[in-house]
This record gives C-alpha cells, sequence and structure tokens, in this order.
C-alpha cells in the first residue's frame, strides 16, 4: 500500500514521520523544500497548488493523510486559500487517482467557524472532504503540545516569570503530538470502524482543563510556582494589534487567534470520542509536559 502525506515537515507531520520511520513504514511526502536528513520516505517537491507535485504524490496511492495547512496568519483570506482551496486541490487530485481513503486533520476550532477565519476555513475543508466519495475520517485534534511546537512554547517561557497571561476563563482539551501520530497511523487501514466520522481525541482527561490548571501543570512541569491570570477580551485584542504592530507577519497573537481563544469551551466531545478498540491516549498529560519542558531546553528554547 503507498501512502501519500502532506505537511510531513511540520509539528504534526513530523511526530507522524517519526513513528512511521520507527516503525519501518515508508510514504510519500509532498513538501515545498524537502529535507536532506529524512531517509526512508520518497519525497515529491511543491505545494498543494501545484497540480503536478500532487498528481506524482498521489500516483497509486491508497490513502492520503492530509496534514498541511495554515494555523496562524495575519490575513484572513490566506486561510482559506490554504486550508478550503488546498483541501480542494488534494480531494480532486485524490479522486482523479482512485484514492480511496483519505483522513484529514482538522481542529477543534472547526467546530465554532463564526468565531474565526481560522475555523471557518477548516469547517469549509471538512465540508470539501466529506463530500467526496472517498472513504473518509476528518480528525479534530484538540490543543496539540509536545516536542517541537512553537504555540505552547511560549506559555513554558512565560511560566519563569510566575504570572501566566490567559484567555477568559474557560475549558479546553489537549492531546500530545506523538498519541496525534498513533491516531492518524491507526486510521490508515480501510473498513476500520471510523469510515464517515468526525473524530474529537484528546489525553483523556474527562471535562478537559480549565485555563487555570493548564498554567499550574506547565509550572509544575518547569519547575516554577505560576499564577494564571484571565485577561479580558479587550485586552488580548489589544495585544494583538501590538504584536502585529511589532512583529508583522510574525506575531503570534492575532485578531482572528483571539477570535477562538476567547471560546470558553474547547473540550473534545464525547460522542466524537474515538473508538476504544481503535485507539486510545497513552500519554498522561503531566508527564507530557515534563517531557516537553525538558526537550525545550535540550534544544536551547528555554
Amino acid at each position: 500500500m503507498t501512502l501519500a502525506i502532506t505537511g510531513g515537515t511540520g509539528f504534526v507531520g513530523q511526530a507522524l514521520l517519526d513513528r512511521l520511520a520507527a516503525e519501518g513504514t515508508g510514504a510519500r511526502v509532498l513538501a515545498r523544500t524537502p529535507p536532506t536528513d529524512r531517509p526512508g520516505f520518497e519525497w515529491v517537491e511543491g505545494s498543494l497548488t501545484d497540480g503536478f507535485a500532487l498528481e506524482d504524490l498521489l500516483k497509486g496511492a491508497e490513502t492520503v493523510i492530509h496534514i498541511a495547512g495554515l494555523t496562524s496568519g495575519t490575513r484572513p483570506e490566506h486561510f482559506q486559500i490554504a486550508n478550503a482551496e488546498g483541501t480542494f486541490n488534494i480531494v480532486k487530485a485524490a479522486r482523479e487517482a482512485g484514492v480511496r481513503r483519505f483522513v484529514l486533520v482538522s481542529s477543534l476550532a472547526a467546530r465554532e467557524p463564526e468565531l474565526s477565519a481560522y475555523g471557518a476555513s477548516k469547517r469549509r475543508a471538512e465540508k470539501i472532504v466529506a463530500s467526496s466519495d472517498m472513504e473518509w475520517t476528518i480528525v479534530r485534534p484538540p490543543g496539540v503540545y509536545g516536542p517541537r511546537d512553537v504555540d505552547y512554547l511560549q506559555m513554558f517561557r512565560a511560566a519563569k516569570w510566575h504570572v501566566l497571561p490567559l484567555p477568559p476563563a474557560g475549558r479546553s482539551s489537549l492531546i500530545h503530538v506523538d498519541d496525534l501520530a498513533r491516531l492518524l497511523i491507526a486510521l490508515i487501514p480501510r473498513g476500520e470502524g471510523a469510515r464517515g466520522e468526525i473524530l474529537e481525541p484528546d489525553d483523556g482527561r474527562k471535562g478537559g482543563w480549565t485555563h487555570g490548571e493548564l498554567a499550574h501543570a506547565i509550572g509544575k512541569a518547569t519547575g516554577h510556582w505560576v499564577v494564571g491570570l484571565n485577561l479580558p477580551r479587550p485586552l488580548m485584542e489589544l495585544g494583538a494589534r501590538l504584536d502585529l504592530a511589532m512583529r508583522g507577519t510574525q506575531a503570534r497573537l492575532t485578531p482572528d487567534r483571539v477570535g477562538y481563544l476567547v471560546h470558553r469551551d474547547w473540550v473534545a466531545a464525547r460522542e466524537r470520542a474515538v473508538p476504544e478498540r481503535l485507539w486510545k491516549p497513552e500519554i498522561a498529560t503531566m508527564s507530557g509536559l515534563a517531557a516537553t519542558a525538558r526537550w525545550y531546553r535540550e534544544q536551547g528554547w528555554l
């Protein structure tokens, strides 16, 4: 079986390739700039807008895991181009190539598309996949953390100041990137119990984590006592404007991101849980956060 992957050089994609390599499983992977230090994989140079590259990627493929997408940006239309139109392009190419199985990595943000351009683009991507005649599964990860992540890194770095700025009071689920990678591999075979399903995996913690609980957990992982400080939306919006003014296109806190960060419920839905016969999380979040902190230190990121 030929497995085709997009987004293999990103945070989640690299964790997936790590696990595939450990299992001795090869894949064909699309990348704008193929790496030179990833033996065992067939790299296709190109993007989701390159029809010839998509044809090469999908030739003879039975399953596609589509991870590539834009998670942070300063212009709302860029999410539509990268996430919705990009998904349309690969779904069209996959159907033409006779691909039978399609796994889309979406986001919990797709559950509330009115909150952000990012969430709206992910919802559109889901609809494109669900309307295809392939055997599909959509995965909506919650907050994904672990080695190589740069989003939660900001919270780990802030912990040394003992006061951690947080969105308004709310709850969210988490998942370690290695557990997410295991799930994606479990979804590769055709005929498993996730056909035509939207799945919302998590770390197994019922009710998720309050923002304050997560702040304390990150503090413990880094060896610091931490007080969580919930910021009102107007203050977060001001912070987003300042971040844009100072870092431009490199801004991490943007008005669009504020739109979904202030939402109070990003807990994975029990009715969309992954069937246990197929997958269940293995990494306890407290242990995972501690291991992530160690990795950050080893890399000189903390």
